[in-house]
């Protein structure tokens, strides 16, 4: 019978396969929310409704474990300000000035840059099959964003909003690392709960500052639905889950769940928005699938002398 670590570990492998599909709805927002709603009114809408959403349920692990953590506050904040400022309105920002290929090949870069600094730092030591299931999958993305013809990568121009996209890559590398090299008392849903207040807290004078400065579009119903599809899906459920995974497979092995994006991004485009999958997208899963197991399957047990 597996024990009480083995099962979580268990659910951390399935929730690789499950938070893409989560994420990749935020795509279909970031498509649809440009004159309809302002980055950071998104964000920021997104992560206070998020942040009500979570709060009644971690109420009373955060007053149980209330003084320790408050002494975390400042990387609590640092956390909040990468994983929901960062990691949100940046690439809300980006969107509109760069491509979807450009996009794709930044982010598809954060796994591989994820488990060298995790090396470094955490002192994840990545096995064989690690190593070679990060480099299929990079392989499989790769192969996803090019459609498949080589021309379209040496084809790629930069634009103002890659930068956006490089800065928010770079965060989600910083906050995926820092979730393990600053450990703490609170629990994953806790813990989750305290950097989101951060994050609305370092979200609201950008805000300000956007609705001062910037014309922003008024409210509509459509606004409304963005906000809510994104505190939901690509927020409370796919943060949850991410850090879950951080905390039971360590940074590396959670990191992976960004190679799935590509793939799992077009079966939403497809289902939401009307575009098919292209023969592309079933080689780069060939390629992509094994990589999770090979990277994620435990190390071999040293033979017994």
């Amino acid at each position: 019978m597996p024990t009480a670590a083995a099962r979580r570990v268990r659910i951390a492998q399935a929730l690789l396969w499950i938070t893409p599909l989560l994420w990749s709805s935020n795509y279909v927002v970031a498509r649809l929310c440009h004159g309809v709603i302002a980055p950071h009114v998104l964000a920021l809408g997104r992560w206070t409704l998020a942040l009500a959403i979570m709060l009644p349920f971690a109420w009373r692990g955060l007053v149980r474990n209330g003084a320790p953590w408050r002494r975390e506050w400042r990387q609590l904040l640092v956390l909040g300000g990468l994983g929901m400022w960062v990691c949100g309105a940046f690439v809300y920002i980006g969107g509109k000035t760069t491509s979807a290929i450009n996009i794709g090949l930044f982010y598809a870069a954060t796994p591989v840059l994820i488990a060298v600094i995790s090396a470094r730092l955490l002192g994840e030591r990545m096995t064989g099959g690690q190593t070679a299931g990060l480099a299929l999958a990079l392989l499989g993305v790769v192969f996803v964003i090019a459609k498949g013809h080589i021309d379209n990568l040496l084809g790629v121009r930069l634009s103002r909003g890659d930068a956006w996209i490089v800065a928010a890559a770079l965060g989600w590398a910083a906050y995926s690392v820092l979730l393990r090299v600053w450990p703490s008392v609170l629990g994953p849903a806790e813990r989750l709960v305290v950097i989101t207040a951060g994050g609305v807290i370092v979200l609201l004078p950008f805000t300000a500052l956007e609705l001062l400065l910037v014309d922003v579009p008024g409210f509509s119903l459509q606004a409304l639905g963005l906000v809510v599809l994104a505190a939901l899906l690509p927020g409370v459920l796919s943060y949850q889950a991410y850090s879950y995974m951080q905390r039971e497979l360590g940074a590396m092995r959670a990191a992976l769940v960004l190679y799935l994006g590509p793939l799992y991004s077009a079966f939403t485009a497809w289902l939401v928005l009307g575009e098919p999958p292209a023969w592309y997208h079933a080689v780069g899963a060939l390629l992509i699938l094994p990589s999770i197991y090979l990277a994620t399957r435990p190390a071999p047990r040293p033979a017994q002398a």
